[in-house]
């Protein structure tokens, strides 16, 4: 196990494993990896914090993970022991009785037993795999599927391993799979990820659409392959994950989707160009050797039915390489390409550049002759870029006039050598900005959050420093919903984003302590946020618990509210551990898609007048928290207007 590993068996963090290690002799020594990463023996380090006092029962989820990696020798194993462990889950989800006496056989009985249980999932392991050999870990699995489900167990075990080989798997973030799946004008029947990595794009559309009838994804990496089927399988998703390189090897040959979405590799120059090039999937040309983005759009295009959209992640190069100058064209032509959405710098992590969305349409027959293309540009719009895509794509499928940075260009007008589909390039020029208005409205707005700045610092005199104490007894938020205390609401699963005039607050807005900047059509089962709710996220990687100030709008997606009895629990109490295991969940997380489960965060039993005292706390840090963050958006809009005013002389410096 490594140092983050015992950090989470103790409930510590790694400067406290660094410490114990340089202050006591008798702290375990390595018994593998490196100077800088060591390893060390689950047996010692649970003996040592036992008899330190620092491990009173290890964690169910903890030691189960550390039997996983223990059954396996390196990392190929590794894969084959999360393959193992997710096709045994599949067969207690299918048939929990199945095992029902795998604890208190024989391990020869055992061994026979769990052989036939994982047969009908053998497609999940390689042929050499001993299954025998694991009854120990069997064992294991089967308790912790029992305590925690099927589904969040492998879900756990999968976020570990993912963990494990961060470097290796990159996930696009939650915001940008939700806007890339808000663009089918219906819920499509058939989903396609061509290269489905770990499965957000599938995951999220069973959430997104709750008619859809098949999922489909390929992935060219196995175990990932092997452990995103697992998951959607948990989750009862009609869905099939294949293996394999999708260009080379194409597992879906003659199936069509109503939508494909995917952010597949760029820059891929081992694409398959010397063995593909008579691919009748080259309907718009053969994609040049440094090309691999056009040979995906082109991939995506031949799979979707007639009608059906193909949404992409593209780097901006694509807009304007000479290269692909000729397949652009051709794209245009026949009415495939529909629109360009530049995204704001960030948005997708891993890229240096600001990627772009491609919107794409398989023309159906007697379609009329499309005529232009949405050129929408929403990288000045850091927060509300979702809105701002979306609103310019229905306007453009409407026929109405465009606001903003967006518009609709002929078709004919792109047509020239370059054919750059860039969109800053066919929008208007941005004005300068006005002779010092702005920019002092802004400097007045900067003076007053720095002003307030002082009085939150202030307010933490009422926190002072405690050499701790004898640990209350915990309990937990599922345990107060059961007993009454507490009701947890989640957001309506029918709700469409961008549709009708109800202000619903975004997972953005709750991250950023603003009002609601979303809209949706009412319904009855739609979730209306009150005082004193707590709104929290279910996204891990998105730490947010914040007590609502008034009654306001509706709950939007990936939120949930916890809607606590005054007179029985403080509220910013609550919401106070609900943001400390949310931190935790966080960084136990490297997926975007992980999910926080409010139902499981810890907190004191205290009598109602600690916990307001303790409530008063939480709420002053959180107060400091917004009157940072309102200073920082203020000091980067005076910087960003001063800078533009100076430089188009519409501020000058003072004599």
């Amino acid at each position: 196990m490594t140092a983050a590993d015992i950090a989470r068996l103790a409930g510590v963090g790694r400067a406290a494993v660094s410490n114990w290690r340089r202050r006591h002799d008798d702290f375990p020594q390595p018994v593998g990896g490196t100077a800088t990463s060591p390893t060390f023996s689950l047996g010692q380090i649970e003996t040592w914090l036992r008899d330190q006092g620092k491990l009173a029962d290890p964690p169910v989820r903890e030691r189960v993970w550390q039997t996983l990696r223990q059954a396996a020798a390196g990392d190929v194993e590794l894969s084959d022991v999360m393959s193992f462990a997710g096709a045994l889950l599949l067969s207690l989800h299918a048939d929990p009785a199945r095992l029902r006496d795998l604890t208190g056989a024989s391990d020869d009985r055992a061994g026979e037993a769990l052989a036939d249980a994982v047969r009908a999932h053998t497609d999940l392991l390689p042929a050499s795999f001993d299954t025998a050999a694991h009854v120990p870990l069997a064992r294991a699995l089967a308790g912790f599927a029992g305590e925690l489900g099927t589904a969040d167990a492998f879900e756990f075990l999968r976020t570990r391993y993912l963990e494990h080989h961060s470097r290796r798997v990159y996930m696009t973030p939650e915001p940008v799979v939700r806007l890339m799946l808000d663009f089918p004008p219906e819920t499509p029947r058939t989903v396609l990820d061509p290269a489905c990595g770990t499965g957000v794009f599938l995951t999220t559309a069973q959430d997104v659409y709750t008619n859809v009838q098949e999922l489909l994804g390929q992935e060219i990496d196995e175990t990932t392959a092997r452990m995103t089927a697992v998951q959607l399988a948990l989750r009862g998703a009609p869905a099939e994950v294949r293996p394999g390189d999708s260009l080379r090897d194409d597992a879906f040959t003659g199936r069509a989707a109503d939508l494909v979405v995917t952010n597949p590799p760029f820059n891929d120059r081992n694409w398959g160009y010397e063995e593909l090039t008579g691919d009748p999937r080259w309907e718009y040309g053969l994609p040049p050797r440094m090309e691999s983005e056009l040979a995906w759009l082109q991939h995506g295009l031949a799979h979707a039915a007639p009608g059906g959209l193909v949404v992409m992640v593209v780097p901006p190069a694509v807009a304007g390489r000479r290269s692909g100058r000729r397949i652009r064209a051709e794209l245009l032509r026949r009415g495939a390409l529909r629109a360009v959405v530049g995204l704001p710098a960030g948005a997708v992590p891993n890229m240096a550049v600001a990627v772009s969305i491609w919107v794409l349409r398989r023309p159906a027959p007697g379609d009329p002759p499309a005529d232009d293309v949405l050129m929408a540009d929403v990288s000045a719009e850091p927060d509300g870029y979702h809105q701002a895509a979306i609103d310019a794509w229905r306007r453009y499928l409407d026929g109405r006039p465009q606001r903003g940075a967006a518009t609709a260009v002929r078709i004919i007008d792109l047509l020239d050598d370059e054919v750059d589909l860039n969109p800053a390039r066919h929008l208007p020029q941005r004005t300068a900005p006005s002779a010092g208005g702005a920019f002092t409205r802004r400097r007045a707005r900067l003076e007053s959050a720095a002003a307030a700045l002082p009085k939150a610092v202030t307010a933490l005199e009422l926190l002072k420093q405690s050499r701790g104490g004898e640990e209350p007894a915990m309990t937990t938020i599922g345990e107060l919903a059961k007993a009454g205390v507490l009701r947890i609401l989640r957001v309506s699963p029918r709700i469409r984003m961008g549709e009708g005039a109800v202000p619903v607050l975004t997972l953005e807005d709750a991250a950023r302590g603003r009002g609601p900047t979303g809209t949706a059509a009412p319904d009855e089962d739609h979730v209306r946020i009150r005082a004193r709710d707590i709104v929290v996220s279910q996204i891990a990687r998105r730490p947010i618990a914040r007590v609502a100030a008034e009654d306001g709008p509706v709950l939007g997606p990936g939120l949930t509210v916890v809607r606590v009895d005054p007179s029985r629990t403080d509220p910013d109490f609550v919401a106070g551990w609900l943001r400390l295991a949310a931190r935790g969940a966080s960084l136990r997380s490297s997926t975007s898609s992980a999910r926080f489960d409010v139902r499981r965060a810890r907190l004191p039993r205290l009598a109602l007048d600690e916990q307001a005292a303790y409530g008063e706390a939480f709420r002053r840090l959180t107060d400091l928290e917004t009157a940072l963050r309102a200073a920082q958006e203020a000091g980067d809009q005076v910087l960003a207007l001063g800078l533009e005013g100076l430089g188009a002389g519409t501020l000058r410096p003072r004599p």
